[in-house]
C-alpha cells in the first residue's frame, strides 16, 4: 500500500522502519521539513516529503504528532488521499507535560481522538497510542504465537478499522476492537490498557476495567 506518515518521532519513525521493510511505499513528513529526514530515508527507503504531500494518494495515513500540533496541520491535508483512506491517530493528550489545556477535552469530555478528528476533518482510527515504540521493532510475532501482543483499536468507520487491524496483524500484533471513537477513552493515558503488554484476553479485560473519569495526572 501507499502509506503516509506524518511525524517521525518514536512511533512514526519505527512504523516507517517496519512498514518499508514489509514492502509498503511509505512517504514520511515532519514539521521541520524533508531535509531533516535524510538519515531515516537512507535507512529505510521511505520518501521524505513536505507535510502537505504526505497523504497524496495514500491508502493509510498515520498522524503521529503531538496533540498540540494537530491544529497546525495544513488545511485540506487529506484532499488528495486515496478513496477510503484510513487515518490512524496515535496521539495522546498530555496537558501538564506538553500540550497545555484543551477546553473541548477538559470541559466537554471529548475523547482525544474525537478532538483530533474534528481538527483534521476526517474520521480517524485510534491505534498505537499506548504502544511502546521499541516494541514495534522488537516484539512482532507470527499469528497464533502465545506471546503475541495485542493492541486496542477504536473508531467509527468499520471499513477503515478493518484495514488498520489487517495492517497491525501484518506488523505482527493482534488487535482488540475497542469500540467507536467515543469509547476510545478506554485506551487513553492513565487507563489499565495504556502501556499494557498483553495478549487479546488481557487487553480485552483491561478495556472493560477502564473508568471514563480522566485521571488527575492527565487533566490540566
Amino acid at each position: 500500500m501507499r502509506i503516509g506518515i506524518i511525524g517521525a518521532g518514536n512511533i512514526g519513525g519505527n512504523l516507517t522502519r517496519r512498514l518499508t521493510a514489509l514492502g509498503h511505499d511509505v512517504f514520511v513528513a515532519n514539521s521541520r521539513g524533508p531535509h531533516t529526514l535524510t538519515a531515516l530515508a537512507e535507512e529505510t527507503g521511505a520518501r521524505p516529503v513536505p507535510v502537505e504531500e504526505a497523504a497524496r494518494g495514500a491508502e493509510v495515513v498515520v498522524v503521529a504528532v503531538p496533540v498540540k500540533a494537530v491544529p497546525d496541520l495544513p488545511a485540506g491535508l487529506l484532499d488528495e488521499a486515496a478513496d477510503g483512506v484510513a487515518v490512524i491517530d496515535t496521539g495522546n493528550y498530555y496537558p501538564k507535560e506538553r500540550d497545555g489545556r484543551i477546553a473541548e477535552i477538559e470541559d466537554e469530555g471529548l475523547t482525544e481522538s474525537r478532538w483530533t478528528e474534528r481538527r483534521i476533518g476526517h474520521p480517524v482510527i485510534k491505534a498505537f497510542n499506548g504502544t511502546y515504540a521499541q516494541d514495534i521493532l522488537d516484539r512482532p510475532r507470527p499469528a497464533g504465537a502465545p506471546d503475541r501482543l495485542a493492541l486496542p483499536v477504536a473508531g467509527d468507520d468499520e471499513a477503515a478499522k478493518a484495514k488498520v487491524r489487517a495492517l497491525i496483524d501484518e506488523l505482527g500484533f493482534d488487535t482488540v476492537d475497542a469500540g467507536g471513537l467515543d469509547d476510545s477513552w478506554r485506551q487513553q493515558p492513565g487507563t489499565p490498557v495504556y502501556g499494557l503488554r498483553g495478549g487479546v484476553a488481557e487487553v480485552g479485560k483491561a478495556l472493560t476495567e477502564a473508568s471514563p473519569e480522566r485521571p488527575a495526572d492527565f487533566r490540566a
